[in-house]
């Protein structure tokens, strides 16, 4: 008995799949409705391994359906036979990545699914969505204008009151009195540096922004920032962290009380 060379065992294992899928359709009847007998053998044709798609010769190869022995036409004419269930019958049906990647290359087949196991996960719509969210987020403190100066006579104060008492305290509000016609940004910033303050003498390390209104009365600029507190950093478009605030805010000039 020949040992089939290791470079068609791609060849048998597609005429063992075609001749297995050839296998699953019916038999025609007989005259008297019997069934015809099952053929000695099945005989398929497949592309020789090696070559170009579209390039490809055809290899001949019979099955016998009675005892088991595979015949392989070779391109020299020879014939190869073997027992399905002799060693070199199971060496011939063993499948390597290696065998996988030389049939992908031949016949343009993707069999990325069976032998890329090892490639990255796919990151899921969810984390996709939370990654461009976060790609989204601000610094705490809004990125002032160069030709804005900060004027310690623009804060005249700010206090910090709980909006949900009697429950634990996350929800807070800020409210801010500027002199009349400083700039947003700034007045938005004494807010978030009176907030980091009192966060830090409350052992707070993070508040994310809900919303700020701003409204002139008496001659003054007044700011209500709303904040939820937390103890972990939270999904926020502008994030106060505490610490790093408060550096910011000193860097700045702007009073943190």
């Amino acid at each position: 008995m020949t040992t089939v060379p290791r470079s068609i065992h791609l060849t048998v294992m597609a005429a063992f799949g075609a001749v297995a899928l050839a296998g699953c359709e019916p038999l025609a009847a007989t005259p008297d409705g019997r069934p015809k007998a099952k053929p000695a053998q099945m005989v398929a044709q497949v592309a020789a391994p090696g070559q170009k798609a579209g390039d490809a010769t055809l290899t001949r190869a019979r099955i016998s359906t009675k005892s088991g022995e595979i015949l392989i036409l070779e391109e020299d004419g020879s014939v190869t036979t073997m027992d399905l269930d002799s060693p070199e019958g199971q060496d011939a049906f063993t499948i390597s990545e290696a065998d996988l990647a030389a049939l992908n290359a031949n016949l343009d087949l993707d069999f990325g699914g069976l032998v890329a196991a090892s490639l990255p996960k796919e990151k899921t719509a969810q984390e996709k969505a939370l990654e461009a969210f976060a790609a989204r987020s601000e610094p705490a403190l809004p990125t002032l204008r160069e030709d804005l100066v900060v004027d310690p006579a623009q804060f005249i104060a700010a206090k910090v009151e709980p909006m949900n008492r009697g429950r634990a305290t996350d929800l807070v509000e800020v409210t801010a009195n500027l002199r009349q016609g400083v700039d947003a940004d700034i007045a938005f910033s004494y807010a978030t540096c009176a907030l980091a303050g009192w966060a830090k003498e409350n052992g707070t390390p993070y508040g994310r922004h809900i919303r700020t209104l701003q409204a002139e009365r008496n001659g003054k600029l007044l700011i209500g920032s709303a904040f939820i507190l937390s103890q972990d950093k939270p999904l926020g478009l502008r994030v106060m962290e505490t610490e790093e605030t408060l550096r910011e805010c000193r860097a700045r000039g702007i009073p943190a009380a």
